[in-house]
């Protein structure tokens, strides 16, 4: 695990992947998420359309099993957030939680040596950065996976990124955000702050009176 000044980087082929990053992403997440906020938000950025940008859709689809009435998922594979909708979704978030506190997930390219490093970092991401998009900041938390090199036909090199590289990631960054949103909870239960949803009780029930 590397740190550079507030980022935490992970290499994910490292043997000790899923607990380097757990313990930085658990670091970051109890420093900066104060008593100012009270939902969690997850914003996974990109598309199902390209190898290289589902990075975020496929840890929202993983993430969407945490069922927690205060965490919500937004960007999954069935319903992506992308250049698109992005500003949509902001508002969506601005509108429907109180005081969220944003954790941006998204892909990126970068230098060679620097494929397969997970950032994880305190304050926003640039989505669409990498392939020259104009698009809002956002997130007080980003992790940023970087999937393949850059270059001058970003859009080819994000088509023909490996798809194990990708799912690995994803892998990585899901559990460890599940491992520490786990904790979190339990720990914390007691102040009310988030608490697991109501189950429904069964219908078997019924028929056992």
């Amino acid at each position: 695990m590397e740190r550079i000044r507030d980022e935490i980087s992970v290499d994910v082929n490292h043997s000790h992947a899923l607990t380097l990053f757990s313990r930085g992403f658990e670091k970051l997440f109890r420093q900066h998420y104060t008593e100012q906020f009270k939902d969690v938000v997850i914003l996974c950025i990109g598309t199902d359309r390209s190898t290289g940008d589902c990075l975020g859709p496929l840890v929202g689809h993983k993430l969407k099993l945490i069922q927690y009435q205060n965490i919500a998922i937004y960007g999954t594979l069935d319903h992506p957030v992308h250049a698109k909708n992005l500003s949509e979704v902001i508002q969506k978030i601005e509108d429907s939680h109180e005081r969220p506190f944003i954790i941006a997930i998204d892909a990126c390219l970068g230098r060679t040596e620097r494929i397969g490093i997970i950032s994880i970092g305190k304050g926003p991401l640039r989505p669409g950065a990498g392939v020259n998009k104009s698009l809002p900041e956002i997130g007080h938390m980003h992790i940023i996976g970087v999937v393949n090199m850059s270059g001058f036909v970003e859009y080819l090199i994000l088509q023909n990124t490996r798809l194990n590289l990708v799912m690995r990631m994803a892998e990585t960054i899901s559990s460890g955000i599940h491992f520490t949103i786990w904790k979190y909870v339990k720990n914390h239960n007691r102040n009310n702050m988030l608490k697991p949803k109501p189950k429904q009780e069964s219908r078997l029930a019924e028929y056992m009176e």
